[in-house]
């Protein structure tokens, strides 16, 4: 059996228009490109370290993204006008330690990218914090 590590890349659609794709990934998120290939029209942005990978033809997928002061960010955007899917929620209160620290709790959003890409943005917070 191999060893499998960690992940190293995502695909992602690009949509029709890979410049209002990436446009969005940038200046919502703060993400910039790493490369980008034209010919044949593909990107890459790095999210730590694994590399999303933008093409027209890929079906629209979800990532899923840590962010620190969710809450912040999503007051920040929604004033900006940028359509979330679900506000902040919490998802799991992990008690047991199974995903992290015990007695974290784990806060996720939710909105998309112009490709239609589901973009979840994940916060666990300290027990004194919830």
């Amino acid at each position: 059996m191999p060893t499998i590590g960690a992940v190293r890349q995502v695909a992602l659609s690009a949509g029709r228009d890979l410049d209002t794709t990436l446009a969005f990934w940038q200046g919502v998120l703060g993400l910039g490109v790493h490369a980008r290939y034209d010919p044949p029209g593909i990107a890459f942005i790095m999210a730590g370290d694994v590399r999303l990978f933008f093409a027209d033809g890929v079906p629209a997928g979800t990532v899923y993204l840590d962010i620190a002061g969710l809450e912040s960010f999503h007051a920040e955007a929604k004033a900006a006008g940028i359509p979330f899917t679900a506000p902040p929620a919490l998802v799991h209160r992990d008690t047991e330690g199974q995903f992290g620290r015990a007695g974290e709790s784990e806060w996720m959003a939710f909105l998309k990218d112009p490709a239609g890409n589901t973009i979840g943005l994940v916060e666990r917070l300290p027990p004194e914090q919830h």
